[in-house]
């Protein structure tokens, strides 16, 4: 009796100038013991060794695709773009970014947990993020017992708390028919957009999650997680998705008591941009951002953010003082770029 087929996996790198660690990307799904899936590489008009790498695989593999688009497009529409060309017998999808890498088990052990629990839209899992001397887990907070939860309940967690496990492209997988129900799985064109998708996506859907850690983040200073962080635009991305998403996963009253905690966090960010002169492309990020929210710029709030802010530094002189020594400490090298930590960029 033959063995069963295993799903079809389709797995997509969305890549732009990606030479550096593209090799070593493609490597590691070379590596998946789920053997099953089709890759298809999306070179965004990239100028460097890109397509080259990619070509010199797919002549080895015929699983492998370069597909080589005709017009540039932002980062979140190149992924869409991506999106689009998974196959239609597939019946899960896996992004990898290009400067990220998987653990061999990462893609059967997501597939395992999902056709145990078919009701799984949305496998995520814990992810090694690091480089040189900085290395952390993330997406931890479940309880290690809790492999499946309601679409409903992890959506409200994540709205209403500090809860962050919907991870990364390269920590999750997608239920196939998902991705394929719209034009734009990514609904957004903001860096954070893959947390949004989460949010639409489980309406109808169970969240699963795999205590592992299968994947790895490359830190380096060319990663729209590092633009996001510069800019601090985390805080305004949470904001977002209430907006969008709370009417249908919270009530009234939860709304509102949460975007004013929201708008508090947002305050004290901006007061720390204040103190530390941010640039005027900062401020121009800030205003935009909150003019997409409904919101306009609250000079007296932001004024008592600062007061506050001030006030702690000077209550705190040897934390302040503390926190200026790290921010002008040399700067680590992460195969030959250099970074600072969150805690380095702000006091």
């Amino acid at each position: 009796m033959s063995a069963p087929v295993k799903s079809l996996v389709s797995i997509v790198t969305p890549v732009y100038n990606g030479e550096a660690y593209l090799a070593e990307c493609i490597d590691s799904v070379l590596a998946q013991t789920h053997s099953n899936w089709q890759y298809t590489i999306v070179s965004n008009c990239s100028t460097d060794g890109t397509v080259d790498i990619a070509q010199r695989y797919g002549r080895k593999d015929p699983r492998i695709t370069v597909y080589e688009a005709k017009d540039f497009l932002p980062i979140i529409a190149n992924h869409n773009r991506a999106f689009r060309l998974i196959s239609p017998d597939s019946q899960y999808c896996k992004v990898v970014s290009a400067d990220d890498w998987l653990y061999p088990e990462c893609i059967a052990k997501m597939v395992q947990l999902a056709e145990a629990n078919p009701s799984i839209g949305i496998v995520g899992s814990y992810q090694l993020s690091g480089g040189g001397d900085k290395w952390y887990i993330r997406f931890t907070g479940l309880p290690c017992n809790t492999m499946v939860i309601s679409g409903r309940s992890i959506c409200r967690s994540q709205l209403l708390t500090d809860l962050s496990v919907f991870g990364a492209p390269t920590s999750n997988m997608y239920r196939s028919d998902l991705v394929r129900s719209t034009d734009s799985f990514f609904p957004n064109p903001a860096a954070e957009a893959d947390v949004s998708a989460c949010f639409g996506a489980l309406k109808g859907a169970d969240f699963g999650f795999v205590h592992q850690v299968l994947s790895y983040e490359r830190l380096h200073n060319v990663r729209t997680t590092t633009t996001s962080e510069r800019l601090e635009a985390y805080i305004s991305a949470k904001i977002s998705d209430l907006v969008t998403y709370g009417p249908f996963y919270l009530t009234l009253s939860e709304r509102e008591r949460r975007l004013e905690e929201l708008m508090d966090e947002y305050y004290k960010v901006l007061a720390v941009g204040a103190v530390n002169f941010r640039g005027k492309s900062f401020w121009a990020y800030h205003r935009k951002r909150l003019g997409e929210l409904g919101f306009s710029l609250d000079r007296i709030r932001l004024g008592k953010a600062i007061g506050a802010k001030v006030g702690d530094l000077v209550l705190n002189p040897k934390q302040s003082l503390e926190r200026v020594r790290r921010r002008v400490r040399p700067r680590t090298r992460v195969s030959g770029l250099s970074f600072l930590s969150e805690e380095e960029t702000a006091l």
